[in-house]
């Protein structure tokens, strides 16, 4: 029978549904080389990480401390909606590895708060592959989770690509085994306004986005390469040299030391008119930045603080554009664009706080 991996995580914290494999690590420039010339997939690929640099772990610690308080309130509105909506115990099924944190605090948030007990799994999703069904079985079939308790919940959205994938996914999930799990999605902050439930529409630094696998359990991002069969969970490497420089549980006990009953629930609620506003918005203006900018490839183009702090760490950045200069929240992302001679432009009327283009290496 399958096993859940045990992260760095306590096991009531967070089970990963994912099989650990051998690394086979690709440098970033020849992973996006790869991926640009459609020869592997980036789920195929995955690259070594090394420990942040001292500058940036202090970055990390500074916005961590800066906005705890923030995010823990946003934390507490979310749990507060999943109860209220599912009305039973909850199975809180985080999207590794942005959602893996913050499915942790959830997770923390409804065992405390509400009257309700909840688990809590990290599955995988990946974009153009679906979601592991493998892992879905396990929770549905295994484990004898009930469907209308499973939550899927992950950090932000940005363009929308992981929200429509889930929903394919799902559609296709419930009606090859006749139950029916819902697609909605929650997350923290719906910079792209295609979430179902989220708490805010502002686009910010969640301090875990600056991090990978040292505030993620020391897991990578998931894996299907051929080391995974058909009745597998989809992979990962585990990234046990960075035991030492490990922030996941000093992360979520930071925030959590925040958390207040008050805050529990403040949820503002966001109308459907306020996220059909912010979708077009959003779609509006990548569509201004791949004519303004000649990008044939729309996954080229990553809008949001977090999405283009994943290119800035873990692709190869073309041009960072930002709204402001001096905005604290994007300090991290001008020390990387500085450290690796990136273009930074600034346009003041684009919707999000900053975008990362990723270069076209073909």
């Amino acid at each position: 029978m399958k096993q859940p991996l045990v992260g760095s995580y306590p096991q009531d914290d967070c089970l990963f549904l994912l099989k650990k494999i051998k690394p086979n690590f690709y440098t970033v420039e020849d992973k996006e080389r790869l991926i640009q010339s459609g020869q592997l997939h980036y789920s195929q690929m995955v690259s070594q990480e090394s420990k942040p640099s001292e500058q940036y772990e202090q970055l990390f610690l500074s916005l961590t401390a800066q906005y705890k308080q923030k995010l823990a309130n946003e934390i507490m509105q979310l749990s507060y909606l999943i109860s209220k909506n599912i009305k039973q115990p909850v199975c809180i099924v985080s999207l590794v590895r942005a959602g893996t944190p913050i499915g942790v605090l959830v997770n923390k948030a409804i065992n405390k708060y509400s009257q309700y007990k909840s688990v809590h799994y990290s599955i995988s999703i990946v974009r153009d592959k679906g979601i592991d069904v493998n892992a879905l079985d396990y929770l549905i079939f295994d484990l004898n989770i009930p469907p209308q308790s499973i939550v899927f919940i992950d950090g932000w959205t940005a363009k929308g690509v992981i929200t429509k994938e889930l929903k394919q996914a799902i559609q296709a999930y419930n009606k090859s085994r006749n139950i029916n799990i819902s697609d909605d999605l929650y997350v923290v902050s719906d910079i792209g306004g295609t979430a179902d439930y989220s708490v805010t529409l502002h686009d910010y630094t969640i301090p875990s986005a600056l991090m990978n696998s040292t505030v993620s359990g020391l897991i990578s991002r998931s894996v299907i390469n051929e080391q995974i069969t058909q009745d597998d969970f989809h992979g990962c490497i585990s990234y046990l040299h960075l035991k030492e420089y490990d922030y996941s549980n000093w992360f979520i006990n930071e925030i959590s030391s925040c958390f207040s009953a008050q805050a529990y629930q403040a949820a503002e609620v966001i109308t459907d008119e306020q996220r059909a506003s912010r979708y077009q918005q959003t779609q509006q203006y990548i569509s201004q930045l791949m004519n303004d900018f000649t990008v044939s490839d729309i996954n080229r183009i990553k809008p949001g603080i977090a999405e283009a702090t994943r290119v800035m760490l873990r692709r190869v950045p073309d041009i960072l554009l930002v709204n402001n200069n001096d905005n604290p929240d994007i300090a991290h992302l001008i020390r990387i664009a500085n450290e690796k001679n990136v273009a930074v432009i600034v346009l003041p009327e684009m919707p999000f706080g900053a975008c990362a283009l990723i270069k076209d290496v073909g």
